[in-house]
């Protein structure tokens, strides 16, 4: 029988399971280097604790690994259910969150490498959240500087069932599609509707060639509309094809590129992203040698811990 500890949180609805310790050593080099190690040698662990029977398409999970980045206390890996993330917003929350559950960390400022960079999280002392307002509470509220965001084309027009859609692909810590004239409600009773359409606009433009840089497959795919509880609200559609029940921490430093390039943000301003179930993130910006620095800042509550088993004579050990 095979045992993988988990602690699972979710970040403005959005889950993150993280998995602490893995059962292989991935070496010595950097984050990247250990995520092309996975890749090859072990994803039948990506499988097994995210997909059914006992995952789901919406989890996200992060395997927590030594750095090689001296300056950073730890290394993450990301993944879903179709395969790796280069960064992930909401999970980096969720991350900081749980380790301070964990009593891993303290409120401050912590360094992690991921596989694209190194992201800077500030873990803020206590919590907006009466719930956690007592001596055993663990502070949830958490800042992300994220690498470097931009804009990569403007505009790009792209045709589904006759009618011509314009996006925005940018950069946040994955590829992104962002559009606006979509004409569709976002709101959680349309999740069918958002999720259908999204994925042929994602077929529409894999299929005309229009990629990230250096041909890089733009994988995420987000709708915008207005609301009045916020600056945005959107819908994002994650690679597996499930929707983002966070703001999406990537999703909005991609989004806060393109409002800075369009003259619609400035430096430090804040940026509240709704998400479609309702959660809000808080983005803004820095700049830095002529690059874009988003910061995010959201809140992750932990809600389970246990223990994943594998029986060797389970035929679906390795999810279905």
């Amino acid at each position: 029988m095979i045992r993988i500890p988990f602690l699972d949180s979710h970040t403005g609805g959005e889950p993150t399971r993280l998995i602490t310790s893995l059962p292989f050593d991935l070496g010595t080099g950097s984050v990247a280097d250990k995520l092309s190690m996975l890749k090859k040698n072990h994803d039948d662990l990506r499988r097994t604790v995210l997909l059914e029977p006992r995952g789901s398409d919406v989890l996200v999970g992060a395997y927590l690994v030594p750095p090689a980045d001296p300056t950073c206390q730890f290394g993450v890996i990301y993944f879903n259910n179709v395969g790796y993330l280069g960064m992930c917003g909401h999970g980096t929350i969720g991350l900081i969150a749980s380790l301070a559950y964990l009593g891993k960390v303290q409120p401050g400022v912590i360094r992690v490498e991921t596989p694209v960079g190194v992201v800077e999280a500030t873990l803020h002392r206590g919590s907006s959240s009466e719930a956690y307002r007592a001596p055993t509470h663990y502070p949830n509220k958490v800042s992300v500087q994220n690498i470097p965001a931009y804009r990569h084309l403007t505009h790009v027009p792209v045709t589904v069932d006759g009618k011509t859609i314009h996006g925005d692909v940018a950069w946040g810590g994955n590829w992104f599609f962002l559009c606006h004239d979509h004409g569709l409600e976002v709101n959680i009773q349309n999740l069918e509707s958002l999720t259908d359409f999204a994925w042929r606009i994602r077929e529409q433009f894999t299929a005309n060639g229009i990629t990230g840089a250096n041909g890089a497959e733009i994988d995420h795919v987000e709708l915008f509309a207005s609301t009045p509880e916020a600056d945005s609200k959107s819908f994002v559609l994650c690679p597996g094809k499930a929707y983002d029940r966070s703001p999406c921490g990537t999703g909005t430093s991609a989004k806060l590129a393109c409002l800075y390039g369009d003259g619609k943000l400035q430096a430090g301003q804040i940026w509240k992203q709704q998400s479609v179930v309702g959660s809000i993130f808080e983005g803004s910006i820095q700049i830095q040698d002529n690059r874009i620095i988003p910061t995010i800042t959201g809140e992750a509550w932990v809600m389970s811990e246990g223990m994943i088993l594998v029986d060797e004579r389970d035929p679906f050990g390795s999810g279905i």
